[in-house]
């Protein structure tokens, strides 16, 4: 995305100010594996969301992630796992060790890969502007390796029973 106006710069008592509107160059589909124990994000980048490109994904995986761990795939509910192709690359009991879990809808916050995805946002997408697909993906991975090279698992700092406690004052 390009905005259809430059930024206008920071100035004693005025904050940067941007366009609200943008022009699209096009779009790329982020697959992403957040392991919640080093921090360390598998990621490529799609032309689009589907069957295909997810299994390209998962064929990173099975690459990447040594051969004596399960893979535990937590997603949202996005009806990519049940295509043939994905269907078809889950037979083999090589492929055993994969695992997918869904989260309910409107609860992907639980899910770590997420955070990631707000902090990718935040730190390298949101201010920027892209003339196109490419470079946005190289954006992506140069972020990427970065995180990397020290990457961080996010720590939960709310108990479940202050997480209860707020769904229980929702319902009332």
């Amino acid at each position: 995305m390009d905005r259809t106006a430059p930024l206008l710069p920071l100035r004693p008592g005025l904050p940067e100010r941007r366009t609200h509107d943008y022009k699209r160059h096009g779009t790329t589909t982020l697959f992403a594996a957040f392991d919640i124990l080093s921090g360390k994000v598998i990621g490529q980048c799609a032309p689009r969301h589907r069957g295909q490109e997810f299994v390209k994904f998962l064929n990173q995986l099975e690459q990447e992630v040594p051969a004596e761990l399960d893979v535990h795939l937590i997603m949202d509910n996005y009806s990519i796992h049940k295509s043939p192709p994905v269907q078809r690359w889950l037979k083999p009991k090589k492929r055993h060790r994969f695992h997918f879990h869904f989260t309910p809808t409107g609860s992907s916050w639980l899910n770590q890969v997420e955070r990631w995805f707000a902090e990718i946002t935040n730190k390298r997408i949101r201010r920027c502007t892209f003339d196109s697909v490419t470079a946005m993906e190289k954006a992506i991975y140069e972020y990427l390796a970065a995180w990397n090279q020290d990457p961080k698992p996010f720590a939960w700092r709310a108990t479940a029973d202050i997480i209860l406690a707020k769904v229980e004052r929702l319902k009332n």
